[in-house]
């Protein structure tokens, strides 16, 4: 198949390429120097002189706090963006996979969220994620939403980084511990976004490592895993106060992804250690 990656320079881009090429798919990794997703013009005029069958959409204002201050740039590249290549898909006959969130949701919950469930975003990040969904079901009908959460990578700053980089600086850290999820590796999305995009199998799914953890406990599985000792203090949301609120419950239900034949992901300390492996 040709496929058109956008993001392709991002933590997730990157893992996506990477199983494209092991899955001998013909893939065209865009990043923002290539195109500018927010250029309708653009986006169309690429999409028409590659002839996709797929675009696996990964680009994404990802910036939770910035977007509280500028949604409208988060607008343009999450909700916009996604528009026009829903209608670049839409014309070229070409499948379109778009990464979303687990912020569309609020977080209220306290068992793991359906796809079908009422979204309720909390601030402006998770608005024009949602607003991106929303614009594309709008144009296509063969299309893919799979919404995500806690993703790290060996190509971008994620919270793994960042525990083991403070943890070797101090010894201690705070972390907050009533913001509960299931942490990803983007290794094992990008397999299953491969998996899935050779389907036919359209809708909403949610796709994560399996298991749950809040962050305070990822961080000391981090350190268990690395052999750090590094003392982890558990905080309270309201003891680490950011711009943007955060779900405090980010658990998604991966129901959809069993129902329907495909390989579930594994369990997210098995991910971690295959990171820590691969980051060596």
């Amino acid at each position: 198949m040709r496929v058109v990656v956008t993001g392709a320079a991002g933590q997730l881009g990157k893992d996506v390429l990477r199983e494209l090429e092991n899955k001998n798919h013909e893939a065209f990794g865009l990043d923002r120097e290539q195109l500018d997703i927010t250029n309708e013009a653009d986006v169309f005029s690429l999409i028409n002189e590659v002839k996709p069958d797929v675009i696996l959409h990964c680009a994404a204002y990802t910036n939770v706090d910035a977007a509280e201050e500028d949604e409208d740039t988060a607008y343009q590249i999450n909700a916009l963006g996604t528009e026009y290549l829903a209608k670049a898909a839409k014309e070229a006959g070409a499948k379109l996979l778009y990464i979303s969130t687990d912020y569309v949701f609020d977080g209220t919950a306290n068992e793991p969220y359906e796809v079908n469930q009422e979204t309720s975003p909390l601030g402006a990040y998770g608005r024009t994620k949602l607003a991106g969904e929303q614009l594309l079901q709008k144009h296509l009908d063969r299309f893919f939403i799979v919404r995500t959460a806690w993703v790290f990578g060996i190509y971008g700053n994620n919270f793994v980084k960042t525990m083991l980089r403070l943890g070797e600086e101090r010894g201690e850290v705070g972390v907050v511990h009533d913001q509960v999820g299931s942490p990803t590796y983007t290794v094992d999305l990008a397999k299953f976004m491969v998996e899935l995009m050779e389907t036919d199998k359209y809708g909403i799914y949610h796709a994560t490592n399996s298991g749950v953890c809040s962050w305070y406990e990822f961080a000391v599985e981090i350190f268990k895993q690395a052999g750090l000792h590094v003392t982890v203090n558990p905080l309270t949301s309201d003891q680490f106060p950011r711009p943007a609120k955060r779900p405090a419950y980010s658990v998604l239900s991966k129901k959809r992804i069993e129902e329907e034949g495909l390989t579930p992901l594994r369990d997210w300390k098995e991910a971690l250690a295959a990171y820590l492996q691969e980051s060596k």
